[in-house]
């Protein structure tokens, strides 16, 4: 299972620079809210097509990093 962060990106211009899922208009805050209330990233995935469980564990693993201290490097891809 993929957890790297290189799922996660920064654009100016999406979701006012937010972290946000490969490219998509889906910010990392977002999948963390529907974690939050109780959704298991397999029902997030079955109601929302366009994302991958990979991408779930991306936002969970980015942010363990963010509260760690650790320094994070986000890039467009």
């Amino acid at each position: 299972m993929n957890t790297q962060v290189d799922r996660i990106t920064i654009e100016p211009e999406v979701c006012h620079g937010k972290p946000i899922v490969r490219g998509m208009r889906w910010p990392v805050e977002m999948i963390l809210d529907m974690l939050g209330s109780g959704m298991t990233p397999d029902e997030i995935v079955r109601d929302h097509y366009e994302l991958e469980i990979d991408d779930i564990y991306a936002c969970i693993n980015f942010s363990r990093l963010s509260v760690s201290g650790e320094t994070l490097s986000l890039t467009n891809e």
